[in-house]
């Protein structure tokens, strides 16, 4: 199975961070900000990927580092699971809808980090979660795990909602990227020989 367990260390946070690609999409979440580990549930639920993660933060200072380290340990860690990436379909997109909510996300494993974040949240918080915050967490997933990101919210209205069906596409965008193509056995997706 494709597995990692990365822990990292700052003066800010202590995080430990374990997937395993080829799971069944059951979490164990403690980041120490219920509305995060919600969001990643979904990635987890969605992507059919098992994480498990513990976090503790200078949340007395606020979130931004926590949800922004997360990002990174999670990045890290699905970089190791993947591997060399031979035989991974390496492209993943999904649309989901939740209500009056439409979010659409694109994943290329490439190798280069790169994130398109088009997302205009209509209020700044999800109760007492800070939205600016989530453009944190995926550009420190994208710099750790080498993967170019395109998320739009297509229409919503409620903040939630929007949310949720941004973790939700990301998952399913996640879960096909990463999967193992049988036609593909032992073979990089790339035409340069790298990625």
């Amino acid at each position: 199975m494709r597995t990692a367990d990365i822990t990292r260390n700052t003066n800010e946070t202590q995080i430990r961070a374990f997937v395993n690609l080829d799971g069944k999409g059951v979490s164990k979440l403690d980041s120490g900000i219920p509305f995060l580990d919600h969001m990643i549930d979904q990635i987890a639920r969605h992507g059919m990927i098992d994480i498990e993660l513990n976090a503790t933060g200078d949340l007395h200072i606020d979130a931004h580092h926590t949800v922004e380290d997360v990002g990174i340990t999670l990045g890290q860690a699905v970089a190791k699971a993947v591997g060399d990436k031979m035989g991974v379909v390496r492209y993943g997109h999904a649309y989901v809808p939740l209500d009056e909510a439409l979010s659409r996300v694109v994943i290329d494993l490439s190798g280069r980090p790169g994130l398109s974040f088009n997302v205009n949240f209509t209020r700044a918080r999800v109760g007492e979660f800070d939205v600016d915050l989530f453009i944190e967490f995926f550009q420190g997933f994208v710099n750790h795990a080498l993967a170019t990101v395109h998320i739009d919210n297509i229409r919503g209205v409620n903040s939630h909602h929007q949310a949720e069906t941004i973790f939700k596409a990301f998952g399913r965008a996640l879960r096909m990227a990463c999967a193992l193509d049988p036609r593909a056995a032992g073979i990089l997706p790339s035409t340069k020989g790298s990625l």
